[in-house]
């Protein structure tokens, strides 16, 4: 069984391909360029240098989010787009589940953060047991110094991986119990996406059809607040 994988949700961009446990290939960029350029040229050269046809893929991973609104819904455009031509199941994935995945031999807690602008973050908590991931905590938005406190106050030793860990490593320093991975470990991958969402495929959990699957915003776009401060000034001074 082959697996495309597309994740979207932060800076980074990636995309792989792995046939049951395998890893047939991967693809990531961690740049400023949009998605909208990068994607579809990352997940063509990636299956033509692989020897690989679309036909063969026999199920779409894709990142759900949070993370950034743009990203997100170029990511799962395309999964929807190459899952209606080939009639492909989807899977969906949250973004700090699959950072959380990169630490797949880690025996301690794992919290996953991605950079949710302001002071917040997007969170998630975890942890393998059995070589299976646990979740321990959901995913949210929280202020990043709310979120030092509570790990600090729960006094074991937690690792923090993810994007946003470089915005707030200073704080995140100065913290005993917090340790942070080496950067190959904080970029969502797509191979942990598939991984995750095999696991899931063969549980029957989150798994979708073109029109059915979308992404999951958490909150409102920074738009959508200013719209709604807008209207509620333009409603007050009635």
């Amino acid at each position: 069984m082959k697996v495309l994988g597309i994740d979207t949700s932060s800076l980074a961009a990636s995309v792989a391909v792995i046939e049951d446990n395998k890893l047939i290939c991967e693809y990531t960029i961690n740049t400023k360029k949009t998605h909208s350029q990068k994607l579809m040229p990352m997940i063509e050269n990636m299956l033509k240098i692989s020897d690989i046809n679309i036909n063969e893929i026999d199920i779409i991973a894709v990142c759900e989010g949070p993370g950034s609104f743009t990203g997100l819904r170029i990511g799962m455009a395309t999964a929807k787009a190459i899952s209606h031509v080939n009639n492909l199941p989807i899977v969906s994935v949250n973004s700090v589940e699959i950072l959380a995945g990169n630490m797949n031999l880690c025996d301690k807690k794992i919290c996953a953060i991605l950079d949710a602008q302001r002071t917040q973050v997007y969170m998630g908590q975890y942890k393998f047991e059995n070589n299976e991931l646990k979740e321990l905590k959901s995913v949210d938005v929280v202020e990043i110094d709310e979120l030092i406190t509570q790990l600090l106050e729960n006094d074991e030793e937690w690792i923090i991986v993810g994007e946003a860990v470089y915005k707030y490593e200073d704080k995140l320093k100065e913290v005993s119990n917090i340790y942070i991975p080496a950067p190959s470990h904080n970029v969502n991958k797509a191979s942990s996406l598939c991984t995750i969402a095999v696991n899931k495929y063969n549980k029957n959990i989150d798994i979708h059809n073109c029109y059915n699957v979308n992404p999951m915003y958490i909150r409102k776009s920074q738009a959508e607040v200013e719209y709604d401060a807008k209207m509620k000034r333009l409603n007050d001074g009635k």
